[in-house]
Order: structure tokens, then C-alpha cells, then sequence
């Protein structure tokens, strides 16, 4: 589904990230985890298109995309959420989501009419609300609902561009252990129907979701494999998990 190949960037004298391969394959979550500065979001958003690579390439689908714009890889199937959370806030939740449905669909609808009246665009945002159970909270207004809900919202607007591959940064940043939890159970539903690239620090949510993890350390790929190679690892509990994990 992804291959990320050779992949470079540098910010003056640091390489955020350096010579990294990657791949995720069809359905699976793969997470990558590394400790603070270890260039994870830098990763993602060159993936996503918001930072162009100093250097490699990135394959979706087994078309180069590493130049292309948000815009067009959202068009052909990736969509990000964002370390912190990025909603329009005035807006009810539905509302919201609606924004995300007309922008897969590259248009804005029937401009001077209400969104309300267009019955494929409600039931697509509807849809996705329901996915991550937020569905009684439609007209709710997205500043007046707790920071989980925000974190379930940008969920539901990744879903509503209908993604091949599913680009999470952060999803359980500044959660409780109840919200993250809460979380986790909604990813693991659509979890074998989405291809999922996840950044995550909650260790309990990466080793409850994830396929595959690679271990990101300043830029570097240190190491990937199943949730047992990574615990066994020697130098990934060194360099991330402590020495006594």
C-alpha cells in the first residue's frame, strides 16, 4: 500500500529523518514509536505531502507521489489526522464532517443550498459519526465537547474521505486513560479494513493495534517486526523502552 524509500530531511545541520525504509502493507497498522525528537512527525507529514523530502521517494499504491500535493494524495486515498486537533470549532460535529465529505468529492455540492437537504452528503458524514460512536452528538458544537470527542471527531473526518491508507499522528495526545481506551476499541473496529500508519507514544495502544512497529531514533529505523520482536529487542529497549523493560 506504502513504500517509502531512501527518504530524507534535513533542518539545517539535523537530519530529522535519515535514509528511512518503510513499508505498510494492505489492511495492516503499522506504528511507529520513538522517543521525543526521533523525527516521527516529520515522517508523516512528508508522507502526507506537507513537507516535500530532501531526499527518496514515497510510493502509494505503486505510484510515486513524492511530490505530489495534500490535495491530490488525499484524492487518491491517504488521509491524515493531526497531532493537535485541527476542527472547526464554531461548527456542530456534523458540520464538520460534512467540510470533510465535499472535500473527497472535490466539490462543494449544491453551493446556495443547506447541506441538511442533501441526503448522500448526511449519510456519508452520519456514517462516519456513527463509526466512532459520535453519531448522538451530531449537532452538538464541536467547541462545546471534551477534547476525546475532538480526537473521535478528526477521526470521523478522516473517514469521510473514504482513505486506502489512514495517517494518525498522535491520536491519544493528551487523553485520559478512559478516552484512550475508548480509542483504541474504535480503531480496532475498522482495524483489517483500513491500511493504518499510526504515531503513537501510549505504548499499551500501540501494542494492542499494531501489525508491525518500526522504531524510529533521531531519523533512523533502528528496528521493525511484530509486537514480540520489538519487546525482545535489545537495542529498541535501550534506545526507547529503558533498560530494565
Amino acid at each position: 500500500m506504502l513504500e517509502i524509500i531512501n527518504l530524507e530531511k534535513q533542518f539545517g545541520g539535523i537530519k530529522a529523518v535519515d535514509n528511512v525504509n518503510l513499508a505498510v502493507e494492505q489492511n495492516e497498522i503499522h506504528a511507529i514509536i520513538g522517543p521525543n525528537g526521533a523525527g516521527k512527525t516529520t515522517l508523516i507529514s512528508q508522507v502526507a505531502g506537507e513537507l516535500r523530502p530532501d531526499g527518496g521517494q514515497i510510493r502509494f499504491r505503486n505510484e510515486d507521489v513524492t511530490f505530489l500535493r495534500p490535495a491530490q494524495r488525499a484524492r487518491r486515498g491517504l488521509a491524515r489526522s493531526f497531532q493537535i486537533t485541527s476542527v472547526m470549532l464554531p461548527m456542530t460535529l456534523l458540520e464538520n464532517v460534512c467540510m470533510a465529505v465535499q472535500g473527497r468529492m472535490g466539490h462543494s455540492f449544491r453551493f446556495w443550498q443547506p447541506t441538511s437537504r442533501d441526503t448522500v452528503l448526511m449519510e456519508s458524514a452520519m456514517q462516519a459519526l456513527r463509526t466512532v460512536g459520535l453519531e448522538d452528538r451530531a449537532e452538538n458544537i464541536a467547541g462545546e465537547v471534551s477534547h476525546g470527542e475532538h480526537r473521535q471527531l478528526e477521526i470521523a473526518m478522516a473517514l469521510a474521505m473514504e482513505p486506502l491508507l489512514l495517517l494518525l499522528d498522535e491520536p491519544t495526545a493528551g487523553m485520559g486513560p478512559e478516552e484512550s481506551a475508548e480509542l483504541v476499541s474504535i480503531l480496532q473496529q475498522i482495524k483489517g479494513e483500513k491500511s493504518i500508519l499510526l504515531i503513537e507514544h501510549d505504548m499499551d495502544a500501540v501494542f494492542s493495534l499494531a501489525d508491525t512497529i518500526s522504531v524510529l531514533v533521531y531519523g533512523q529505523i533502528i528496528a521493525s517486526g511484530t509486537k514480540d520482536e520489538i519487546r525482545a529487542n535489545s537495542e529498541v529497549q535501550l534506545a526507547y523502552l529503558g533498560e530494565t523493560a
